[in-house]
């Protein structure tokens, strides 16, 4: 990746946890296009699908909230995905039924979830402070959305956030600033398993756990999914460990969509 994770070909996005922590979806109605310094909002899906090799059976979509809803629960990480030693973290998991929007003065809540989305999933694992070492802390996000279009809309709304915000709000006692990010369509940056990926990094803080720490966000399009990956670092914990463990959930993640959602061979 552009900054050590896009090497692996993931991506991913940061917004709210089940108690307002980050995560990674966005909100609610569509927002305009933001162009970014790749010049991507999010590659058209048939040019992507094509050259990705993705492509979805149209009788394997979920077309229910139902149906998205088990599809997000089978994709999103659970702690083994992450890597040795991760347990759950609580809250473990968000109301699906619900999403993160960042609001006007950048603090990161939750709302129901909008008629373009069917379901929204988050959960939250962490490798325990040892050795004098403090917690990494991650967070997989998924969620799955009536049509393409619609998920192309969170991604391009994703790419304005950073700008409007640069320092945000996570849950209380949390925060990152100076954020920047980076959109690639298939086959750039190093982004070749998904149709189009977005990059956040910035510095994280907390009160328990003091900072700055490394903070990086990664959200990924499939098809009518998006999944994310978050990872906060703490004392003693290298950004190379952080990223480790973040290319580990998105890989599985992206690998379940395909499993889920493509045609049997």
């Amino acid at each position: 990746m552009a900054t050590g994770l896009l090497l692996g070909g993931l991506g991913g996005c940061s917004g709210t946890g089940g108690d307002g922590s980050a995560e990674a979806t966005r909100s609610g109605s569509p927002p305009s296009p933001a162009p970014t310094s790749t010049g991507t909002t999010g590659a058209a899906p048939s040019a992507s699908a094509t050259t990705l090799g993705f492509t979805p059976d149209p009788g394997r979509l979920p077309k229910s909230r139902a149906e998205g809803l088990r599809l997000a629960r089978t994709v999103a990480a659970t702690p083994a995905d992450w890597g040795p030693g991760f347990v759950r973290r609580s809250p473990y998991e968000s109301d699906p039924g619900s999403w993160p929007v960042l609001d006007s003065d950048c603090v990161w809540e939750r709302e129901p979830l909008p008629a373009t989305a069917l379901a929204s999933l988050t959960r939250n694992s962490e490798l325990p402070a040892e050795g004098g070492k403090g917690p990494i802390r991650v967070t997989a996000v998924v969620t799955v959305h009536r049509t393409v279009d619609d998920a192309d809309w969170e991604m391009a709304g994703t790419l304005e956030e950073a700008l409007r915000c640069p320092d945000q709000q996570l849950r209380r006692g949390e925060r990152i600033t100076g954020l920047l990010s980076q959109g690639a369509a298939y086959g750039l940056l190093a982004n070749f398993t998904s149709e189009d990926s977005l990059t956040e990094g910035g510095k994280y803080y907390s009160d328990v756990l003091g900072g700055p720490h490394y903070y990086y966000w990664v959200q990924s399009r499939l098809g009518q999914v998006t999944v994310a990956v978050v990872g906060r670092g703490a004392k003693g914990r290298s950004q190379d460990d952080v990223d480790s463990a973040l290319r580990q959930g998105a890989g599985q993640m992206l690998s379940r969509v395909e499993t889920e959602l493509e045609a049997p061979q």
